[in-house]
């Protein structure tokens, strides 16, 4: 009996086996896909290109299609041949061909490591290569306003000068609005490759730098002040904070202490006249040099040709020595003060009025006299006759 049910058992092993199909996976005979850069970085946004060999070694012919599995959702491919989209091809018998594959990560993409095949398929029968791509940071879909450098520290008169990057990084193309938000008397002005804009347009995953100039008001007080700027659309924005560090204004003044800006001189003489120099500003002054301009032939020496430093609000008295020229004739001249610092200059004009020397005076006296004299006795000899 056991036998019995042992060959029944057998028999109907053998029977079911022929009659249910059996499904059988073969490698795409002689078919190899080639790639030297299988595992790469990439980040969101980013289409990553591969180079992929088709290697035949069988003797016939063999046609496929590719395709990509394990795919990632979002993520998209295209297969290229000799700069064509592809949907098959055909590699001869102990030949190659190559192919391009183009792999783009989405913009939103996690930041991970992801894993999928690119497959050839054909006559049932298929070949892979598996590809890897770790995506180095979370991706997102939205606008990114950016800088390197946010703060920037300058005197009151400086122009702050901000490099930022705008960056698209939604799926559809975006006109921006650029705008900010300041206290009253503060300048800020974009621009786009050196022209003024207060709009632009970016396509999608696409970034432009701009260039934002920030000037403070005239009498700014020494502080940090908070510049924000805003990208906007209908749908999106972005804000970004900038950082003005003002250190001070310059100003300089240059006069006399009681502020008379004349005086007389005698030709062949000289003249020394007490200068002052004030820093008028809210920053110290350092490197400060003085010089004249003088009319031709004349001379300006000064005790101290340079101030090494001028605390803001603080005064320093030079003495400028004059010397007018010996032919100097009686008139007004003109002779021109100058402080000059690295950020700012004053000068101060100054008439002088020339008198004649004494000496030459006297000597002109005894012409006349003289002359008056030869008169009389020439008129008095000759008026007898």
């Amino acid at each position: 009996m056991l036998k019995r049910k042992l060959f029944t058992i057998f028999v109907s092993t053998i029977l079911l086996a022929a009659f249910v199909p059996v499904h059988y996976v073969y490698a795409l005979e002689g078919i190899t896909l080639f790639t030297p850069h299988t595992g790469v970085t990439a980040s969101p946004g980013e289409t990553i290109h591969y180079n992929v060999d088709i290697i035949n070694e069988g003797s016939a012919i063999q046609s496929m299609s590719f395709m990509m599995e394990d795919l990632p959702k979002g993520w998209k491919y295209k297969i290229t041949s000799d700069g064509s989209e592809i949907r098959q091809l055909s590699v001869k018998g102990n030949s190659e061909a190559s192919i391009s594959a183009d792999i783009t990560v989405p913009l939103d993409a996690k930041k991970g490591d992801y894993s999928f095949k690119m497959v050839a398929k054909g006559d049932g029968n298929s070949s892979s290569v598996t590809l890897s791509v770790s995506v180095t940071k979370q991706g997102s879909i939205e606008t990114e306003l950016t800088s390197n450098q946010t703060n920037l520290e300058g005197h009151a008169d400086s122009t702050f000068t901000y490099t930022v990057s705008l960056n698209n990084k939604t799926t559809e193309t975006q006109n921006y609005a650029l705008s900010s938000k300041v206290e009253d008397g503060w300048s800020v002005r974009f621009l786009s490759e050196g022209n003024s804009v207060t709009s632009i347009s970016l396509e999608p995953n696409t970034s432009k730098e701009l260039t934002v100039e920030v000037k403070p008001p005239q009498n700014v007080k020494e502080g940090t002040y908070n510049i924000p700027i805003t990208a906007a659309t209908a749908n999106s924005n972005s804000d970004l904070t900038l950082e003005a560090v003002v250190t001070g204004s310059f100003g300089i003044e240059i006069g006399t202490p009681s502020g008379v800006l004349s005086d007389e001189i005698t030709a062949g003489k000289e003249k020394t006249i007490e200068l002052e120099v004030k820093n008028t500003g809210t920053a110290p002054l350092k490197d400060i040099t003085l010089s004249a301009n003088t009319p031709s032939s004349w001379e300006v020496t000064f005790n101290s040709e340079e101030i090494a430093e001028l605390a803001a609000g603080k005064t320093k008295k030079v003495k400028a020595t004059i010397t007018a020229p010996d032919e100097a004739i009686t008139g007004d001249y003109v002779v021109t003060f100058k402080a000059t610092t690295a950020e700012v200059s004053a000068d101060a004009t100054f008439r002088m009025s020339v008198e004649t020397s004494t000496v030459w005076g006297l000597i002109a006296v005894f012409i006349i006299i003289a002359v008056v004299v030869g008169l009389y006795l020439i008129t008095r000899k000759f008026g007898r006759r």
